[in-house]
């Protein structure tokens, strides 16, 4: 697939800003705080719906503006896909896919493909566990669409369960055992089983086809040096991956945590509670990995994510390099930059140009960015 042109209208820094892309290689070059990763937000938006960077539309939204707006046209196998997403600082968001608005927001997924990768990343290994979950999921949605609206189910259905626990202990007697009422929290447990064996099986799924792509990346970065693993550790164990049999040890914990749910007034078992290990020559990453290590094992996950997405849906992805070369020292700068190539269609931002060879230079775009525009380029 192939990012033709890209039109920003009251997004971020971007008052109006059109830009046509013309080579597989994309270098946005600017000084800090000028909009680059701006750019590459968008771009992550219209493959994801998500931004790494906040959680609310109206960050994404320019300053004084009610609404802001991405759209792109994009070249596939297929033929030629428009994208627009309209975003409010108040408001429901809209999604038009090739002229037409969609009704659910999770339909406009798996048109655009990307993996995205900046220095925030490096909280995968080091950071708590739901960076990890999101990681996972977002990876999920793109490569099964319709695990976004699984996900958003089972939420839905989280939050429910929630609000019932809390009305229950709130409104009980003190002097009376630890109870909620028996007939709807089964109701809720079962809606909540069902779904998360749902999101449970396919993030299961998902990191055993991830992982060997990871650890073969890891050693060839590595010098053969180090081996990865990557554990999926759900909330619920797994003893066999089928459907009855997930349902039955997540009901049985429920059963189990009745008293501490009731005291804590909140869900302690699902998958909202899942974590991945990653662990180097049998040792966790997450402490005791050094930060040459963990930017290994994080590059290496990166350049799986590309090769499972272009093994999925039979294209290669856009990749999305943030600022990520003056985190990475040389020889992992060149392992990236070798596996790219002309393969993936790459934007890359940066504030020079050095890290980069001749041939790279020769084979890419280069755009300026300059407070909020592309001021020019060569």
């Amino acid at each position: 697939m192939f990012l033709q042109t890209l039109q920003l209208r009251q997004f971020r820094n971007y008052q109006a800003q059109s830009i046509e892309f013309s080579a597989p290689k994309t270098i946005l070059l600017g000084e800090n705080a000028q909009g680059k990763s701006n750019l590459l937000e968008a771009v992550e938006l219209l493959a994801t719906l998500k931004s790494h960077r906040t959680g609310r539309d109206r960050d994404l939204v320019k300053a004084d503006a009610a609404e802001g707006q991405i759209q792109a046209r994009l070249q596939r196998e297929l033929g030629i896909s428009t994208l627009k997403l309209t975003l409010r600082s108040s408001g429901r968001r809209t999604a038009i896919l090739n002229g037409e608005t969609l009704r659910r927001q999770q339909d406009f997924l798996g048109t655009l493909n990307a993996v995205q990768f900046s220095c925030l990343d490096l909280d995968l290994v080091r950071g708590g566990p739901s960076g990890r979950r999101v990681w996972m999921d977002t990876l999920l949605a793109q490569l099964e669409p319709v695990y976004a609206y699984i996900l958003q189910q089972y939420t839905q259905a989280l939050k429910q369960r929630n609000a019932f626990i809390r009305q229950q202990t709130e409104a009980a007697d003190p002097s009376q055992p630890p109870q909620l009422e028996a007939t709807q929290l089964a109701l809720w447990d079962a809606q909540l089983v069902t779904l998360g064996t749902r999101v449970i099986r396919r993030r299961a799924r998902v990191l055993q086809r991830l992982a060997p792509i990871a650890q073969r990346w890891h050693e060839a970065i590595s010098g053969s040096t180090e081996t990865l693993a990557i554990t999926y550790q759900p909330n619920v164990p797994i003893i066999v991956d089928e459907t009855e049999q997930i349902q039955q040890a997540f009901f049985a914990k429920l059963q189990a945590k009745g008293v501490p749910e009731y005291y804590q007034r909140t869900t302690l078992v699902g998958p909202h509670r899942d974590d991945i290990e990653f662990t180097i020559n049998q040792t966790p990453a997450r402490q005791y990995g050094s930060q040459g290590q963990q930017r290994t094992l994080v590059l290496a996950l990166k350049l799986a994510e590309l090769k499972l997405i272009e093994d999925v849906i039979g294209e290669p992805p856009l990749l999305l390099l943030d600022d990520v070369l003056a985190e990475l020292d040389l020889k992992r700068q060149n392992s990236l930059l070798d596996a790219v190539q002309d393969r993936f269609q790459t934007l890359i931002t940066t504030t020079h140009l050095g890290s980069f060879d001749a041939q790279w230079l020769r084979s890419s775009q280069i755009l300026k960015v300059e407070q909020g525009e592309i001021a020019g380029t060569e």
